[in-house]
Order: structure tokens, then sequence, then C-alpha cells
């Protein structure tokens, strides 16, 4: 199973879902000839008659681009007087409530929202944290920071500060500035040299030094980082991967360990929380919705084709065997057919 991590040759040309703006790795798109009041009286019609046609509700918002169901939540509102979030918040309920509404809540401010769940009430989800600000490019953070101004009256990087600390919080709260460098040229002599420093900082030292680690993996360009993973593994025996896992524990090496994962191969990394999220004693739904949802737009068909290739079943098998419902419906009309 690790191989797909550990053929480092591959990663120099492959694209990365950190720095690609494109989303033509997506398995929604905008509907062809898409008609908005046709949608929004389905929608009433599913949501105002005698109990609600779930069936409507899935076609419906499952099969429209993000920035289609905006026009759809507008126009809904014009027509009703109603907002077309809480119908769905009153109409449906649970998981398949929170899907629906994550579906009609603009990406920036979804990852938002997930955020601000994820540090409020009794102790905070680090792995949610992690997985979002590992995974998701410059401009996503940037957007999210914005939408979480205007949501909560705060800076997020001050909320962050009080939530997280140690040499993670340090980790984290680079990440959420959204400043990692953008260059995309490769300077080989500067990756020989971080790779010298990370395994003198690891490997090599008796302890640890964190914050060589974290300055090298939260700053770098994603090319860069790259050509670093194949220097290090010319130095030692071991991948950075390895290295940090051996080294390190807890949420930094969780943490560092993600960004490692991400900067080689971002699908992989959100199969793999996937996996995570259905494997075991009951389904981390939100983990579920949030994944599929947030990339439905921006690499799901990779995610789905890393997937199959990791576990050998496909994403949509797996679904049809974990979740159910109008739940699970939903969640298979996002990830698409089968592969």
């Amino acid at each position: 199973m690790s191989n797909v991590w550990d053929d480092l040759d591959l990663l120099l040309d492959s694209p990365s879902s950190l720095t690609v703006t494109t989303n033509t790795r997506g398995t929604v798109k905008d509907k062809a000839n898409f008609k908005v009041d046709e949608d929004v009286s389905a929608l009433r019609k599913a949501i105002e008659g005698l109990g609600t046609t779930e069936k409507t509700l899935i076609e419906v918002l499952t099969q429209r681009s993000s920035a289609q169901r905006q026009l759809i939540a507008k126009a809904y509102e014009k027509a009703s007087g109603r907002k077309l979030v809480d119908d769905l918040e009153g109409d449906t309920h649970g998981d398949f409530e929170d899907l629906l509404v994550a579906l009609v809540t603009p990406p920036a401010i979804f990852d938002c929202q997930e955020v601000i769940r994820a540090i409020k009430g009794a102790g905070t989800t680090e792995s949610t944290l992690t997985e979002i600000f590992a995974s998701r490019s410059n401009r996503q953070i940037r957007a999210l920071s914005e939408a979480y101004l205007a949501e909560t009256g705060r800076s997020m990087i001050h909320d962050l500060q009080s939530e997280v600390s140690g040499d993670y919080g340090k980790a984290l709260l680079i990440l959420a500035e959204g400043k990692r460098d953008e260059t995309t040229n490769v300077d080989t002599a500067k990756a020989k040299a971080d790779a010298k420093a990370l395994y003198e900082a690891g490997e090599k030292k008796w302890g640890t030094d964190e914050e060589k680690f974290i300055d090298i993996l939260c700053h770098r360009s994603v090319p860069q980082l790259r050509q670093t993973l194949i220097e290090y593994k010319n130095i030692g025996k071991k991948t950075l991967q390895e290295s940090i896992e051996s080294e390190m524990s807890g949420n930094l090496e969780k943490v560092l360990v993600a960004i490692v994962k991400c900067v080689k191969n971002t699908p992989a990394y959100l199969a793999e929380k996937l996996l995570k999220s259905m494997k075991g004693a009951g389904t981390t739904e939100s983990t579920l919705t949030r994944i599929l949802v947030s990339r439905s737009e921006i690499d799901l068909l990779d995610i789905r084709a890393e997937y199959k290739k990791l576990f050998g079943v496909t994403l949509y098998s797996q679904l049809e065997s974990e979740v159910s419902g109008s739940y699970g419906d939903a969640l298979k009309r996002l990830c698409g057919q089968d592969d």
C-alpha cells in the first residue's frame, strides 16, 4: 500500500491540487442548459408538498455546480420569501441535512464553518484543522480567512492562536496564513541544502529540531518540496515521511506527515482520510461530507482513482456498503459513477 507514497520520481511532473486552478478533475460540473426557475419550482414542490421529496433535493443539489446552487438559493429566496438553507434545515435532518446545507453553502464559507466547528466546544478537533490547512491552496486559505472574518468579526489566526499550542500550533498557524511560496522553478541546490538540514535536524541528531521541519515544510513551494523529498531519500536510508514518523509523535507528527502527503499527492491523502472515516466502528459522516463536498469541483476524480489504487476497491462501492438512505444516495451522486 505504501508504494503510492514512495514513488518519488513520478512526483516531479505530476500536477498538484495545491497549485492547480482549473476544476477539470471534479465530478461536479456546471449543468448544461441550466434553468434556475425550473430548479426553484422543483425544490419548492419537493419542500412545500406533503412530505419532502428527498429524491428531487438530491437530483437538483448534487447535479449543479456550486455557482449554480448560489443562483438557485438567491432565486428561491426571491420567489418564496424564505432562505433555501432554512427550509432545508427545517425539512430534513441528520447527516442528510448537513450534506444539503454544505452543498448550498459557498466553498470558502463551508470551509470556514468547518474550522469554527473544529475549534468550538470542549477540546479542539485537530484532525479537521490538519486536513483543511494541509490540503488547501493559498487561494482557498485566503478565501476561508476572509469568510471567517465576515462570519465572526474576528481574525481566524487570532482565534486559532488561543486554540492550538506548542509545535503543532506553530506549524498550523504558518499554514493558516496561506503564504506558502508559489514559485514554480526548482532550486536544486537549495533542495539539497534543505534535505541536509532536515537530515541533521532529525535522523542525525540526538533529539529532534522540530523548528527546522516546521520552517521548511510549511514555507517552501510544492515543486521545491518535491525535489527536497528526492534529495532527502538520496542522503538517508529513509524517506522524509518515515523520518518524521520515527522522530515525532502526536499532532505535530500528524500535521507534518499530512503536509508531506499533500505535497506529493493531495488526492491520495484525501482518499486515505475517506477510508479512515468509513473503517472501524461507525462512520465519521462529517469527514465524508466535508471531503466529498469540498473536493467535488476540484479533484474528486483523482481521489477516486487514488482510492482504487490504494485500496483495491472503488470509492463508490465502499460508499454503497457503508452509507445508506438519502444521505448515502446523495453522496454516491456526488461521487459520480463507479470506476
